[in-house]
């Protein structure tokens, strides 16, 4: 059995670690309802900006576009990750849900994204976004933009983005969602549009795009940063519960410890007496 000194010290050092993952727990709580309220004020935008695509692709005859067209080739993914650990499964999860091909481009959003493709043979759009949590609304619709310019220069011919999708507290999910080319929804025998786009269907089209772009960025980032907030949360959570458990079981074997010595030291003055 470890000394009496030995297992306080552990017992010192446990709580220390208690109360570290206890305020980590406490800040990832904090940041995360934030996270949430961003994701439904992203949410708006977004789904206005597909409905306007849907609408022009679907609903204007003789409508061609580059953005609508499948071809065979390279893909790009978008890949949104952490930009630091002690969030559980969080990274991994989303690293083993991902599938792609020799000469495949990554454009990665987060220092574990560029960590763990750096090992692999896949070719980097970009490495300026490697912390995910500065990257702004401003930032998504640059990147909008320069992937728009790439896809028309024919760098790759499909896009997607890989990101951890927000359920709730306790259930984030990696997620995965085709960008380009827009394949439209709904009935393709729908009435034409009755909305007039000037100077022409084509050209509104292509120049929401990039800004579609932009706001899928955004909002897979806003439940990205959402998911690994509340998986850092449940992490701490379960960390500071089990160093409770350990300083529980640390302190009983103390006290057992500690009536083994007094024990020892009475044993010894009765012993000492009898002698005498």
């Amino acid at each position: 059995m470890p000394s009496m000194k030995a297992i306080k010290n552990r017992i010192k050092s446990v709580e220390n670690t208690r109360q570290i993952t206890k305020a980590m727990q406490l800040v990832a709580t904090s940041k995360m309802r934030k996270a949430k309220e961003r994701i439904e004020a992203s949410r708006p935008f977004f789904e206005t900006l597909s409905e306007a695509l849907n609408d022009i692709s679907r609903g204007n005859r003789d409508f061609s576009s580059p953005f609508t067209r499948e071809a065979e080739g390279k893909s790009c993914h978008i890949v949104i990750a952490g930009d630091r650990g002690l969030a559980g499964g969080y990274n991994n999860n989303l690293f083993k849900s991902i599938e792609y091909n020799d000469g495949d481009i990554v454009f990665p959003i987060g220092k574990k994204v560029v960590e763990h493709f750096a090992k692999k043979d896949v070719t980097f759009f970009t490495t300026s976004y490697q912390i995910a949590a500065d990257v702004s609304i401003s930032d998504c619709n640059s990147i909008g933009q320069a992937l728009t310019d790439a896809f028309l220069k024919g760098e790759f011919t499909k896009l997607d983005i890989h990101y951890t999708g927000f359920v709730n507290v306790l259930s984030q999910v990696p997620s995965y969602k085709k960008i380009l080319p827009i394949i439209p929804q709904g009935d393709a025998t729908e009435k034409k549009s009755l909305i007039i786009y000037e100077p022409s269907p084509e050209v509104v089209f292509e120049k929401i795009v990039p800004h579609y772009i932009g706001g899928i960025v955004y909002g897979a980032l806003c439940e990205s940063i959402a998911s690994e907030l509340s998986a850092r949360r449940t992490a701490m959570e379960n960390a500071t519960d089990n160093a409770g458990e350990i300083i529980d079981n640390l302190s009983l074997t103390y006290n057992r410890a500690r009536q083994a010595a007094i024990t020892q030291e009475l044993t010894e003055i009765v012993a000492g007496s009898q002698n005498g």
